[in-house]
Formats: C-alpha cells, sequence, structure tokens
C-alpha cells in the first residue's frame, strides 16, 4: 500500500515522503490518525496544497519541543528510593517514577516519551534520555539516592534556606 506522510512518522518517513506500508499498518494505523493519505495522483495534487501549512505545524510542534528540551537539559531530578543489602534498591526506577518526578518540577512528559535502555537498580548518577519530537531528544540528569539520604540532603537545604532568611531580616532591620 503506498501512502503519502502527511507528518514525520519514526521509523518511516518525514512529511511529504511517499512510502510503502504494509495494508494493516496503513489502514489501522496511518490513515486513521492522519499520519499519510493513500497516494493517488487526487491526494497527491491536495497533499501539495496543502504543504506549507504543514510544514508551518511541523516546525511550531518542533520549537516547541526543543523549549521543553531546554527545561529538561535544566532540571536535576533527585528520586529517593528504599535500599537494601549492598546499596541495591527495592524494585527499579521506573519511567512512570522519572515522569511524576519531572511533574513535581513543572514539566509534563509523557512517560513513554521517557527512554530508558534497561531498569535502573542500584543508587547512582545517571542520564535518561526524553524522546520529545522525531527531531529532538532532550537528556536528564538524574541520581536515585536512599530514602534516608534524601531527606538528609532536604533537612540540610531547609535549615540552609532558614539560615539565610534569618539573615537577610537581620540585615534588613
Amino acid at each position: 500500500m503506498k501512502v503519502i506522510l502527511r507528518n514525520d512518522v519514526e521509523n518511516l518517513g518525514r512529511l511529504g515522503d511517499m512510502v510503502d506500508v504494509r495494508p494493516g499498518y496503513g489502514r489501522n494505523f496511518l490513515l486513521p490518525k492522519g499520519h499519510a493519505m493513500l497516494a493517488t495522483e487526487a491526494n497527491r495534487k491536495i497533499f501539495e496544497l496543502e504543504r506549507k501549512k504543514l510544514e508551518a505545524k511541523a516546525a511550531a510542534l518542533r520549537k516547541e519541543a526543543a523549549g521543553l528540551a531546554e527545561k529538561i537539559a535544566a532540571a536535576r531530578l533527585l528520586i529517593p528510593m528504599r535500599v537494601g543489602d549492598r546499596e541495591k534498591l527495592y524494585g527499579s526506577v521506573t519511567t512512570a517514577l522519572i515522569a511524576e518526578a519531572l511533574a513535581g518540577q513543572g514539566v509534563e512528559v509523557d512517560r513513554r516519551r521517557i527512554l530508558l535502555d534497561s531498569p535502573i537498580r542500584t543508587l547512582g548518577e545517571y542520564t535518561v534520555r526524553v524522546r520529545l519530537h522525531a527531531d529532538v531528544i532532550a537528556e536528564l540528569a538524574l541520581s536515585v539516592v536512599a530514602e534516608k539520604t534524601a531527606y538528609a540532603e532536604e533537612e540540610v537545604r531547609s535549615a540552609d534556606d532558614e539560615s539565610r532568611a534569618q539573615s537577610t531580616t537581620e540585615d534588613g532591620e
């Protein structure tokens, strides 16, 4: 089945490409979702008329994804986990946990966009990739720490904030 792609489709092609796909994939996914149209002569003419509008829409999505990638690259996640012997985690850090932690920092990302090569099962520093667009992949710095360590760091930070607040009020008097 020959189709014309109406937007970039991962592992298939870019906007405007004419590709051969299996009939089930075309009928059940590409056509209903609006990612493609049948490659007939009439549809080619229609596509050429709306090509500029589709390219502008794709550019806007790419720009939005690039802005979100900057936010993600600036974010530093700290995920506290329960640990057992030899600093091995009970369970593992999942994409859902990472998405929830990002949402806590004001960055909404679908968990299916977070790419983990393998489950995270030990404490440490990790770099996690987030696919925001076919052309935009952000890298996120992630620290997995023991729960007790995380709470101790948080208490130190809050104590530092309190001491700064007291020193600014004393300076302001």
